[in-house]
């Protein structure tokens, strides 16, 4: 029979990737806000993508596992008192067995899949978005189903050879390669005032110092200079579907909390304030928002191009008031770094 996980709570989430890590620290015991995770992980920045075959793409968050940088996940419980380890494995076989023997023991695990394989979303056949994060909260030995608890709060039933196919896909940028976490909360703690202010401080750098000119503010104008270059570089309809895509990058729809995870980030910002005793914080939190109210009016130009019979005639538009948010984003980074320190 398949059931959900005993204790285990399904809650709507904005992010995949915070979404997950509350629902694991919630089944462990520690209430935490989405907006607080993706703080205390570093989590927020920008960056401007376009790689050879692929759509161009637009990114809001920062700090992704690679070599000389931890990750998210393990930055937060680091800052949290929780031991967090990340997983890869080539064999699907080993995904599998160590899938079961987390779930016999009780207890959900949280994995990389590729959305277009995970059937509940019924998304095009042809997209494919493999650096999406859910949380496998339940198993029936017999059917060969599982659930799973993405952002919404419904746990939807899976095969398990479609869940094999979504955790082993390699379709690119982001093959999921059977990713999964491990989590030991035996010595969680609150984060201190010293460690929110580290990662503010790990955040302003991202934006003001990039390593390079696709990312932070810089990458915002990098954006604004390739974007108009798009139409001597697509077809229409490809243009009309890469403003789809960054619409959906942009907006709630896509995970990112509404305007490009700065809604998120100003919440956080609040939180932030009465932990550290910085009223400022929330004063920058404010700006932070109607910041995102902007790059939701950009969004909203985009869903308009791919909707429009010339989607090339939007983009003027769209990339001129992304020249107005990076002067704004400059702006509110220089002052938060003034305030925590750089």
């Amino acid at each position: 029979m398949l059931q959900t996980l005993e204790g285990f709570q399904s809650f709507e989430t904005q992010h995949c990737v915070t979404g997950s890590l509350r629902h694991i620290y919630e089944f462990h015991g520690y209430p935490i806000s989405e907006e607080m995770l993706l703080g205390l992980g570093s989590g927020v920045g920008f960056l401007y993508w376009h790689q050879k075959g692929m759509d161009p793409f637009y990114g809001g968050r920062a700090n992704f596992e690679r070599p000389g940088e931890e990750g998210l996940e393990k930055t937060v419980g680091r800052r949290t008192g929780v031991r967090v380890e990340s997983h890869r494995t080539g064999s699907a076989a080993r995904a599998e067995k160590e899938l079961l023997g987390m779930l016999t023991a009780g207890e959900p695990v949280m994995i990389m899949a590729d959305m277009g394989f995970l059937p509940y979303l019924e998304l095009p056949e042809d997209y494919h978005f493999g650096a999406h994060s859910v949380v496998v909260a339940g198993y029936d030995p017999e059917s060969r189903y599982v659930l799973i608890t993405d952002r919404d709060a419904e746990l939807h039933p899976v095969s398990w050879e479609d869940l094999a196919k979504a955790r082993g896909s390699k379709h690119k940028p982001f093959p999921p390669q059977h990713q999964w976490f491990s989590f030991d909360l035996s010595e969680k703690r609150p984060p201190t005032a010293e460690e929110i202010r580290q990662a503010i401080r790990d955040v302003t750098k991202g934006m003001l110092e990039p390593p390079i000119s696709n990312f932070g503010v810089k990458g915002i104008r990098t954006a604004v200079k390739r974007t108009l270059k798009w139409p001597q570089q697509m077809d229409k309809e490809r243009l009309r579907w890469t403003c789809f895509n960054i619409f959906i990058f942009i907006d709630y729809a896509g995970g990112t909390g509404g305007g490009i995870f700065r809604y998120m980030y100003a919440r956080f910002l609040q939180e932030a304030a009465d932990i550290t005793g910085e009223s400022s914080l929330a004063d920058i939190g404010e700006q932070m928002h109607t910041i995102g109210d902007q790059w939701q009016e950009v969004a909203e130009i985009f869903r308009q191009a791919h909707e429009a019979p010339d989607p090339a005639a939007l983009l003027p538009d769209a990339t001129s008031r992304m020249k107005v948010i990076a002067d704004q984003e400059q702006a509110a980074w220089e002052e938060l770094t003034q305030v925590v320190g750089g």
